[in-house]
């Protein structure tokens, strides 16, 4: 039930629907979640909001003596939302269950990156408490499925590149930090500098930015100010950590110094910078971009590999390779019977035998009807044999294969 409550009986449990004001006083990047944070009752206070909307289906009810004469209330005690229902949230779900969600979250993610980079350009500081909000939302996303909002903003278009580069990259940071065994403290600041580690792309002149083509010497000089650009910005803003600060600055370092701006190498580059510099490089390579086609996913993951020991910090690679597969979801591969399939989800047992969206008969190079193959199963006798480079068989639903009913065709 949908029900207008004053701000000053919002308490943690509730489930916040949307503000009862202007949207300019929206505090949050975020339109709608469980209050599971006093700070974010305090945030709507600082926001000058009056009233919100609740939904007490979704969460807790105002339960409150109302001063009148001659008024009883007779409701029940609402019941405390215990750690283990706010844990709800975060529940493993397939990926079919969470594409929707992720989809959503995508486009207030791309809106609030947006906006950041607006505010940059204006002189502006980021919004460090929004951009945690932000965090949350995709850091909890992560936690039901990981492949879902990954996968996703992996298919941004050439236009979108700057924006969804980064929910991308603070999405596969919240992977690898987690994969890593890091605490959830340092996962949601690793998810937080993967948000923010290109905000200086947003003091760069838009023309060399947005350029179609290749980039000269000239304009490529441009272009590696931006980590200290970035840097220098949010070293203004309250409320930023030392990660962010640092992966901002440092993730297009190498482990053998051929990086920049500082040409660091080996244990002179922070875990986190490498961390940023594995998930930067891979969602850059498998976008789309004006001046070329994204690498698949799986050939992607093999050519970094052979990256590694110059480019990345190999135990910090393989458990990257480990958070997404070496098959990531998506990528087209060919099986020993001839078939063809694309990669719908990861088997945690072992990174060769994903299940499989089977499609396509080598043998004859004709359709066939759609079927879901688990290649950790006992009786399934098939594997997979290699990557296949989609431009050469130039399918046109690829994506729907295991996007499904998200891209209104189901599989």
């Amino acid at each position: 039930m949908k029900k207008k409550i004053n701000v000053d009986d919002a308490r943690v449990g509730m489930y916040l629907q949307e503000l009862g004001t202007s949207w300019i006083n929206n505090p949050f990047w975020r339109k709608s979640f469980l209050i599971t944070d006093a700070k974010d009752i305090a945030s709507l206070r600082a926001a000058k909001v009056n009233e919100i909307w609740i939904d007490t289906a979704k969460g807790l009810d105002v339960h409150r003596v109302v001063d009148s004469p001659g008024f009883v209330d007779t409701r029940p005690a609402p019941v405390p939302l215990s750690p283990d229902s706010l844990d709800n949230r975060t529940a493993p779900v397939s990926l079919e269950e969470e594409l929707a969600r992720a989809a959503e979250i995508c486009g207030q993610a791309k809106e609030a990156v947006t906006s950041m980079f607006r505010e940059a350009r204006m002189g502006n500081t980021v919004d460090a408490a929004g951009a945690g909000q932000l965090v949350q939302e995709i850091s909890d996303s992560v936690a039901r499925n990981a492949s879902a909002l990954i996968s996703l903003a992996r298919l941004k278009t050439a236009d979108d590149y700057t924006y969804m580069h980064s929910v991308a990259v603070c999405a596969m940071m919240i992977a690898l930090a987690r994969q890593l065994g890091l605490d959830e403290s340092q996962v949601r600041a690793a998810g937080e500098a993967g948000l923010l580690h290109d905000m200086g792309k947003a003091l760069l002149p838009m023309e060399v930015l947005n350029k179609p083509g290749k980039l000269t010497d000239a304009e490529f000089a441009i272009v590696r100010q931006h980590p200290q650009l970035g840097h220098d910005l949010l070293r203004k803003t309250t409320g930023v950590g030392d990660m962010s600060l640092d992966v901002c600055l440092y993730h297009h370092e190498k482990m053998d110094g051929s990086g920049y701006p500082m040409g660091l190498d080996g244990d002179r580059i922070s875990l986190f910078a490498k961390m940023g510099a594995v998930c930067d490089v891979y969602d850059a390579i498998t976008s789309n971009r004006p001046y070329k086609e994204g690498w698949d996913p799986a050939e992607s993951m093999r050519r970094m590999g052979q990256w590694a020991d110059r480019h990345f910090d190999p135990v910090v690679f393989q458990a990257f390779a480990k958070s997404l597969g070496i098959y990531p979801v998506g990528s087209l591969v060919r099986l020993t019977s001839g078939l063809l399939g694309v990669v719908t989800q990861q088997n945690t047992a072992t990174l060769t035998t994903p299940v499989v969206n089977v499609f396509f008969a080598t043998a004859t190079r004709e359709r066939i009807e759609a079927y879901a193959l688990d290649l950790s199963e006992p009786h399934c006798t098939d594997r997979i044999m290699a990557r296949e480079d989609p431009t050469k068989w130039n399918f046109p639903d690829l994506h729907a294969l295991w996007l499904g009913e998200i891209t209104g065709k189901s599989t």
